[in-house]
């Protein structure tokens, strides 16, 4: 608008028909033009966001490697407060030109929820059935963990000396993400110590210097203990 006004006015200035007059024109239009160019960029991208609607005020998203609640969003840049209270500020040229996780379309009322999960290891002498009840049993005590649809688990590998298990659980409480994966695992903790299972993963590693590393007697030492073990 204000571009609008001073070109509609130049005309009627005094001088302005001169060549000295058209010439500082010409050069404070260049500058506008170069000093200004990152802010109409943030701003037209702003406007591409608001007509996007990728997400909206009080929403929890992740954004690069910040994540947060969107307190303020305009024309020229996006402000998220993180769950410590922080306060960061993004310019909306980086915003629509990144990708962003909006955590909140889980929650609403036509989605079953945000899956939240957590990865757990056990040896091999633990039963399988037994490892998926505690887990399944440690999400529904989780506050914040929907009953329905009912937690699951996933077997997600079978290693050398361990298993490794992954529960998943609904919320659609995502204001309180952090806190229920706290709870998830103090009740995970509780469970198996319950159970009288330890949590610790087996693993084994020898490490067998090389041939005359330490002298011929250290070597055959060494070979003599690693027949035993």
């Amino acid at each position: 608008m204000y571009a609008f006004a001073i070109v509609m006015v130049y005309p009627y200035l005094p001088g302005s028909g001169s060549a000295v007059f058209q010439g500082v024109s010409v050069f404070v239009g260049i500058i506008f033009s170069l000093g200004s160019s990152t802010a109409i960029g943030n701003l037209i991208a702003g406007l591409v966001i608001t007509y996007m609607r990728p997400f909206k005020i009080g929403d929890r998203i992740k954004f690069q490697d910040i994540t947060g609640f969107v307190v303020e969003k305009s024309l020229i840049v996006i402000r998220i407060k993180t769950h410590k209270n922080e306060y960061v500020t993004f310019p909306n040229m980086m915003v629509l030109n990144s990708s962003i996780v909006n955590y909140n379309t889980s929650s609403d009322d036509d989605e079953e929820g945000l899956i939240l999960y957590a990865d757990v290891t056990m040896g091999y002498s633990v039963p399988w059935k037994q490892v998926h009840e505690i887990l399944i049993a440690a999400a529904l005590k989780t506050t914040g963990i929907e009953k329905t649809p009912k937690p699951f688990v996933l077997q997600t590998s079978l290693d050398d000396f361990y298993a490794k298990y992954q529960i998943n659980a609904y919320t659609k409480d995502v204001n309180k993400v952090p806190r229920i994966y706290s709870e998830l695992y103090e009740n995970l903790q509780t469970g198996f110590n319950g159970a009288g299972i330890d949590l610790t993963a087996p693993a084994y590693q020898i490490y067998l210097p090389p041939d005359g590393a330490y002298g011929k007697p250290q070597a055959k030492g060494v070979a003599a203990a690693a027949k035993k073990l």
